[in-house]
């Protein structure tokens, strides 16, 4: 089938409404520069290519190898024109403002992260505090950080390809989280971040919630697999996998978690990782593990491999609920009000959780190389008395 592609030049909205020329400079001058434009245009690309069925960024850029963006400096500002983009993207000729917000989005974070991250050395990312301010600095600058607002923010993860079953449940678990006032923060992508979205969009809805959330979080070497969501109404790009996943961490409240594949599991071990580490022992963080009857033999794995790897400890920090979405948000309604009571009792920020202790380890990119698997330490954790087959025990009241 023929590609349709359209060119088009985008206005912003918000706060790159009003920039200084120095600023309008920045951006201009940074989005054309060398490999730094190559990642702009890969994820300009990706936030275009929304709903497209292809989740390989080669074969995306393969396919649309003749798009370009700019950014165009102009007497009030500047505009955005995307060069031979997908026809996907526009109605009737015109860019779907969700998708033109995006886009800014991208630009925003991109630039913020060269010119004051990394470029003008404005934070130590080589230490702990260094990293977590960073990261605040990134979230704050793309206004994702909300204060006087009670915790209801739930991150959801999970694979980005799922079978139907599993995504119809997410969107039922979503729809009840919804129902309960809760704000949906995700990857942004399809499947298990989408369908979470979805349901609590009908949620809110039927509560007449007009000012729900839906915050995705990503990464630029995830963003053409996960491209975002159409329902994402707050898109914010970190620079690396390791500072995405703290920033989960940081601004969400509690964790749901679908079936998925080789990223959902390296997300859960990440996640009880840093939950493990001493300081953080008496933080309470609601973490659920759920999908629909089809996927008990899944976390029936996922329960005894984190058994095997960090041990009982390790499973006491998460519950897994198996086919009742209503308990799922029920469980999450009842671990919001602890979060919030501890975190009043500390006097730590409802918005980002300062207190949590993520270890320098969880922060620092690694690449997994061979040679870098090969020197990697792997303790084994004391021998656990439970059998496999307790798993279905602990846990049938929640089928």
């Amino acid at each position: 089938m023929k590609k349709h592609c359209i060119t088009a030049r985008i206005t912003p909205h918000g706060r790159l409404d009003i920039l200084s020329q120095q600023e309008v400079n920045d951006l201009v001058r940074s989005s054309s520069e060398g490999g730094y434009y190559d990642i702009y245009r890969r994820c300009s690309l990706a936030v275009l290519n929304v709903g497209s069925d292809v989740d390989d960024a080669k074969t995306v850029l393969a396919r649309y190898k003749d798009f370009d963006i700019r950014v165009i400096q102009q007497e009030r500002g500047i505009k955005i024109e995307a060069i031979n983009a997908p026809g996907s993207a526009f109605v009737d000729g015109k860019m779907i403002t969700g998708i033109q917000e995006h886009l800014f989005s991208v630009l925003r974070d991109l630039v913020y992260v060269r010119n004051e991250v990394e470029g003008r050395k404005k934070f130590n990312l080589t230490t702990q505090d260094g990293i977590t301010n960073a990261v605040f600095h990134i979230l704050r600058n793309a206004n994702v950080l909300v204060p006087e607002k009670d915790p209801n923010l739930v991150v959801c993860w999970g694979g980005h390809s799922i079978s139907r079953s599993e995504y119809d449940y997410t969107k039922i678990v979503g729809h009840e989280l919804g129902l309960r006032g809760m704000d949906i923060c995700t990857g942004c992508g399809p499947g298990a971040m989408k369908g979470p979205m979805k349901g609590a969009t009908i949620g809110h809805n039927k509560q007449r919630i007009y000012n729900g959330r839906f915050i995705g979080i990503t990464e630029p070497g995830i963003i053409a697999a996960e491209s975002p969501n159409p329902i994402v109404n707050e898109l914010v790009i970190l620079p690396d996998i390791e500072k995405r996943l703290e920033a989960f961490v940081r601004t969400g409240h509690g964790i749901v978690i679908f079936p998925g594949g080789a990223g959902t599991a390296e997300e859960i071990l990440y996640l009880l990782g840093m939950l493990l580490h001493p300081d953080n022992k008496d933080i309470p963080f609601p973490v659920i593990l759920t999908g629909p009857a089809s996927s008990e033999e899944y976390f029936r794995q996922i329960h005894h491999f984190i058994e095997l790897t960090l041990g009982i400890e390790a499973q006491q920090r998460y519950k897994i609920i198996v086919n009742d979405p209503q308990l799922v948000a029920q469980e999450m309604k009842a671990g919001m009000e602890t979060v919030r009571e501890f975190r009043r009792a500390n006097s730590d920020a409802y918005y980002y959780n300062w207190i949590l202790t993520v270890a320098n380890d969880f922060q620092v990119p690694f690449k997994p190389t061979h040679e870098n698997m090969a020197k990697l330490e792997f303790p084994r954790p004391a021998a656990s008395s439970q059998c496999p087959c307790d798993f279905q025990r602990k846990h049938s009241n929640h089928f």
